[in-house]
């Protein structure tokens, strides 16, 4: 039987999990069995850049937390090695990044279990679909290229026109 104060403690960080949960835009689950150091290094580094948070957590603890936060569909999931990686803002951020390394591990040593969106919960092969939609960034840039075409085409048209009526003058 666990002491009151490990008790406390445990229900203090399911409680702080809970309200990273609860705060957050989107998350996701993996099994990190395998990789060294270098690329747990090199894969923490990117997930900071993108502003993701990305921890170790026990999976009774992740479970308690999950099925407070009105997450209980991953729990099934919570089974070996678990991490969790989680965004505040970008929706795509963890399952982009973390679909990436896994593909760089050909799911030797590395493996996404499942993940969320809001309270939308995504099984392994839902997070591999949204390992593959672009940054919100890669996306505005794909909308202000398709916009500058017909604007640069209409442009170019209307000079033809002037054109033409100053030839005729």
């Amino acid at each position: 039987m666990p002491s009151e104060k490990t008790l406390s403690a445990k229900k203090e960080r399911v409680a702080q999990l809970v309200e990273m949960l609860k705060n957050s835009a989107a998350g996701v689950l993996v099994d990190y069995k395998g990789i060294t150091v270098e690329e747990d290094t090199k894969l923490r580094k990117e997930l900071r850049e993108a502003g993701v948070s990305y921890f170790v957590e026990k999976n009774t603890i992740l479970r308690f937390a999950l099925k407070e936060a009105g997450l209980d569909g991953i729990t099934n999931v919570l089974e070996g090695t678990t991490a969790i990686a989680i965004s505040n803002d970008d929706q795509t951020a963890p399952a982009r990044i973390l679909g990436k390394f896994a593909e760089e591990c050909k799911d030797e040593k590395f493996f996404l279990k499942a993940g969320y969106i809001g309270e939308d919960v995504y099984d392994e092969a839902g997070v591999k679909a949204l390992s593959k939609i672009p940054s919100r960034e890669t996306l505005l840039a794909q909308l202000v290229g398709s916009l500058q075409g017909p604007i640069q085409k209409l442009a170019a048209t209307l000079q033809a026109v002037v054109d033409k009526d100053n030839e005729a003058a």
